[in-house]
């Protein structure tokens, strides 16, 4: 499948899981540009009415279920006998991974996950519908770490009569309910019990039941009750533990009356919850499959294998026919060895001739050796990209052998590089194009890389060889990848006479960056003026270049001036201006008047070490600055 272009927009491009009956590819969403799921029914169903029906159940059952804890369907659909639904891709990992490398988790981890699972069960109960296969494979978390419910690919609508299958049971041995085991009627209480057995696992680290094969784990879990959960973990709560043992009660009239009763336990279990991080390695579980309809026997043996009493007919003919098999290939393996023995030469023949070397010849130039030997030849062919189409890679037997006459020689003749098609990688993300090189038994050449507006950033925009070309495996394929848009060029303003401290908004306004900053002492600028900048003003740069400044650094006794503008405020007849200065030299008038109301006046004042500068009007201090 991989490569594989389902309907002109799902292409395949990696294997991501499976189960019993279908496998899951990731794939690229060619209209929508987006990475998404692929579940395909294997090949060996899609003539199978039966199993078509159910994968068709599943996109209808999920498709109308709408939750954060649910992975969503987004289309199905059929291309050249492959049934598929298209569901929403989650990057992350399965509850069972995180199981198998953290168990037992910390029983507030274990509760929270079971909450989220336990809504999104809650939401499908609520629309008709039963999971029938919850188990911690079918529980994926995020690298946000939200849980997502998939796989309803056994899902039964609450409202059927019955969930029997024609004398089989269906779901994962480890996690099924005993009405499951049993083969009878199922409800949305038979989620609750599988959730129990995933929250059972979660805390302790291990299965509630193992056995030998999935009939006697069956039985254990209509027979037999489950190790205490705090013998295996004793730091689990006790309302914890009360919350398993209901939920996996065998009777489900003993369980939660629902999956909301059961979600209201949670949440008053949590104000207990406490911490704990113990490690414990869970069981291999077996995946999710077809069964027997299991029986509890009436009496009890010590033979290793249990049988169930109601075993269908159709197991029964079954076997009949294995065993009609098994004799079958026999006789076949015997016709073969008689066939080979005799096809061996002559074996009644006494001459005996040495085999020629024609590895390297041409096919027609190696028959004709062989034939003249007095030796019969065969021919197969190989894919071979070290040795040229039409010579012989390598035969059978080795030359210098002495045989008989009449023995068949084989040779293996090389067909060439193997050739395959050039895939489209245009507009893929470098990732995806890669992984499509590889899958196609190609190689990555030179990447290089340009601006290019019309295509996102860190995408194919070209290649060479260029689709469809058809190749021989091994070939390098070039690939030239987007850097998104070209910057655009600016004019560099005059920074001189500038705060550093007021640029940087102006800066980011531009997409410039400040680059080195050198202080330089300078008495004819404040402390902190930019007095030059690199690259100078008027300057064309592209966005993002680095813009370095020099800023005056204050010079020690340094005469420092500045420049006071006063407008005299409204007021009745003349009045009194007075400009005071205190620096390391003391106190002193710099200025003093009489002005009218309105009146602007500017003066320049100095002084050295840190200089205060006071306006006065009327005695009265209008204004103060320090320079």
């Amino acid at each position: 499948m991989l490569n594989r272009t389902l309907d002109d927009r799902y292409t395949i491009l990696e294997r991501i899981g499976g189960g019993g009956m279908a496998d899951v590819y990731r794939a690229h969403d060619k209209l929508l540009d987006r990475s998404v799921a692929v579940k395909v029914l294997r090949s060996q169903f899609t003539d199978d009415e039966e199993f078509i029906s159910r994968f068709r159940r599943e996109a209808q059952a999920a498709a109308k279920l709408s939750h954060p804890n649910i992975v969503n369907i987004y289309d199905v659909g059929f291309d050249e006998q492959a049934y598929y639904i298209i569901m929403e891709y989650i990057s992350g990992e399965t509850l069972k991974d995180k199981i198998d490398r953290e168990a037992p988790l910390p029983v507030e981890t274990a509760v929270l996950i079971a909450m989220e699972i336990a809504e999104a069960l809650e939401h499908a109960h609520q629309n008709n519908l039963v999971h029938c296969d919850i188990k911690p494979h079918n529980i994926l978390i995020t690298r946000s770490g939200r849980v997502k419910v998939t796989d309803f690919g056994i899902a039964r609508a609450v409202t059927s009569s019955t969930m029997t299958n024609s004398g089989t049971i269906i779901g994962s041995v480890h996690y099924f309910s005993p009405e499951q085991a049993k083969g009878t009627s199922v409800g949305a209480k038979s989620d609750i019990y599988s959730l129990g057995v995933v929250l059972y696992e979660m805390l302790t680290g291990q299965v509630p039941f193992i056995g030998e094969s999935p009939i006697s784990i069956a039985l254990k879990h209509i027979q037999e009750e489950p190790k205490s959960p705090r013998e295996l973990n004793a730091s689990i709560p006790p309302l914890i533990e009360a919350i398993v043992v209901k939920a996996m009660h065998k009777d489900p009239v003993a369980r939660f009356d629902d999956i909301g009763e059961m979600i209201a336990d949670f949440k008053l279990a949590q104000n207990y919850l406490r911490d704990d991080h113990t490690r414990r390695l869970s069981p291999t579980d077996f995946p999710t499959q077809i069964l027997p309809t299991v029986t509890a026997p009436s009496q009890q043996d010590d033979s290793k294998h249990i049988v169930p009493s109601n075993t269908p007919a159709s197991l029964l003919r079954e076997a009949r026919l294995s065993k009609a098999w098994l004799l079958g290939i026999a006789l076949l393996l015997l016709v073969s060895a008689v066939v080979a023995f005799l096809g061996f030469g002559k074996f009644w023949s006494l001459n005996e001739v040495t085999v020629p070397d024609v590895v390297g010849k041409q096919v027609d130039t190696a028959r004709n050796i062989i034939t003249s030997n007095n030796l019969r030849v065969s021919v197969s062919e190989a894919f071979n990209d070290k040795v040229p189409a039409g010579q012989v890679i390598s035969q059978q037997p080795e030359a210098g052998t002495t045989v008989k006459e009449q023995r068949t020689i084989t040779i293996i003749v090389s067909k060439g590089g193997e050739v395959t098609v050039v895939p489209d990688l245009r507009g893929l993300s470098r990732r995806d194009a890669e992984l499509q090189i590889k899958n196609s038994g190609l190689k990555l050449g030179r990447v290089d890389e340009q601006f290019a507006d019309a295509a996102p950033a860190d995408t194919v925009i070209s290649q060479n060889p260029r689709p469809p070309a058809q190749v021989t495996k091994g070939t390098m394929i070039d690939i030239v990848i987007s850097k998104g848009s070209s910057p655009k060029k600016v004019a560099l303003p005059d920074f001189q006479g500038s705060l550093l401290t007021t640029v940087a908004t102006q800066l980011e306004s531009l997409r410039l960056k400040q680059g080195k900053i050198t202080e330089t002492p300078n008495d004819k600028y404040p402390p902190g003026t930019i007095i030059s900048q690199n690259p100078p003003p008027a300057t064309e740069v592209t966005e993002g270049t680095t813009i370095d400044f020099s800023v005056a650094k204050g010079v020690p006794g340094a005469v420092k001036r500045a420049i006071v503008q006063v407008t005299v405020p409204d007021g009745s007849g003349r009045q009194a201006l007075q400009i005071v200065v205190t620096d390391t030299n003391g106190r002193r008038v710099a200025y003093e008047g009489t002005h009218k109301p309105g009146e602007r006046i500017e003066k320049t004042v100095e002084g050295t070490g840190q200089v205060r500068v006071q306006v006065y009007i009327n005695e009265k201090l209008l204004q103060e600055q320090t320079i």
